[in-house]
């Protein structure tokens, strides 16, 4: 049967494009059938999770025919407590992207505007876009960064949002107290301040990086998530802090009951696991400092990082794309980052030693045909 009518979809959802994930290990395994898979494209924490996941998950099990407490208390209350806030200025949700999807729905119309980078996480992209909001990007500037003179000129009274991810995604480059400071006072009270704190974990250590809940404003709210240096993408849960007037509007917009049970338990376990955590940074520091001196022995222009992933910066897009599809044909998924703004890059995500030790002999075989 031929439908005669079919659904009108709305032209800024017709004009949008989709967040396209990096390719999975099975797909990989599928096409390329390589002797060894490296997945080193989503940020994920190639260490795993906690050991104490596992029994608080399986526990969860028990009640999964249950709906999950909608507000999440207990992890609210875990939450609150680490960050020395209420646990009415927490909202958890399913992941922090979910979050910002949040924030879109109840603070932007179809004639706002929200003002960002070029190069920064696309999934802000998308879920302003779906709300019809304008977006404007301002460059970032030769040093990968926010250039917070850009975007603070950039706001006029039509602006309603300002999303800034610190450390950034996926340049791993960051804002210092001096700039992120500069941009707190320069954002109008009457705009929300979207501080986008995904690699938290990674950065809280660095000397002059600004940990967002020292600058709170009331028209500030901090992103988080559990998916990174927790090692839970698989779970989907993230959370968020900000004043308790913005989380109560928060409130009315997101899906009942995200996340689910299992996530909540998964999230409160591995919260509560600090030893494992800083393993995880570790791995991450260690793998760091090996991938720049590599780098550097190869000659390969990169920025220095303070998330879990180095950005490497060929020459033009079309050795992106070629080195990208050679090192997946070797088994290493990367991930180029056109989607971000950045078309003659590629992200590299810090994974076990033998992982790196995959890509540092996959480079070398591919280095003089598609890089020379």
């Amino acid at each position: 049967m031929t439908l005669q009518k079919k659904p009108s979809v709305p032209s800024h959802i017709q004009k949008l494009t989709p967040y396209v994930a990096g390719k999975t290990i099975a797909e990989v395994k599928e096409t390329y059938k390589p002797k060894q898979i490296s997945k080193l494209a989503s940020n994920e924490n190639r260490l795993g999770f906690s050991p104490a996941v596992s029994e608080a998950v399986k526990d969860a099990l028990k009640e999964i025919q249950d709906y999950p407490d909608p507000i999440a208390r207990k992890l609210k209350q875990a939450i609150a407590e680490k960050n020395a806030v209420t646990p009415n200025e927490v909202l958890v949700a399913a992941g922090s992207e979910s979050i910002i999807s949040i924030l879109c729905r109840t603070f932007l119309e179809k004639e706002s505007e929200c003002v960002t980078a070029d190069a920064t996480f696309v999934g802000f992209f998308v879920q302003a876009g779906v709300m019809g909001a304008t977006i404007k990007k301002v460059p970032v500037t030769d040093r990968y960064k926010f250039d917070v003179d850009g975007m603070l000129a950039a706001i006029d009274e039509n602006t309603k949002m300002v999303y800034i991810a610190n450390p950034n995604n996926p340049t791993g480059t960051y804002l210092d107290k001096e700039e992120f400071q500069k941009l707190v006072d320069g954002v109008p009270d009457d705009v929300l301040l979207m501080a986008d704190e995904a690699y938290f974990e990674f950065a809280k250590g660095v000397d002059d990086y600004p940990q967002a809940l020292d600058y709170r404003t009331d028209n500030m709210v901090i992103l988080r998530t559990f998916s990174k240096a927790y090692g839970l993408a698989g779970f989907r849960i993230g959370y968020c802090i900000a004043n308790e007037e913005l989380i109560t509007q928060m409130m009315k917009t997101k899906l009942t009951f995200e996340p689910t049970a299992t996530a909540q338990a998964a999230a409160l376990a591995a919260y509560g696991d600090d030893e494992f955590l800083q393993k995880g940074i570790d791995v991450v520091e260690g793998g760091k400092k090996d991938l720049y001196r590599f780098f550097d022995e190869q000659k390969v222009e990169y920025m220095p990082s303070i998330s879990n992933s180095v950005m490497m910066i060929l020459e033009n897009e079309q050795k992106a794309v070629d080195f990208t599809q050679a090192m997946l044909e070797e088994g290493v998924i990367l991930r180029r980052i056109n989607a971000f703004g950045l078309p003659n890059c590629v992200r590299i995500t810090i994974g076990l030693d033998n992982e790196m030790q995959h890509f540092k002999e996959s480079f070398l075989k591919v280095k003089e045909e598609i890089l020379v």
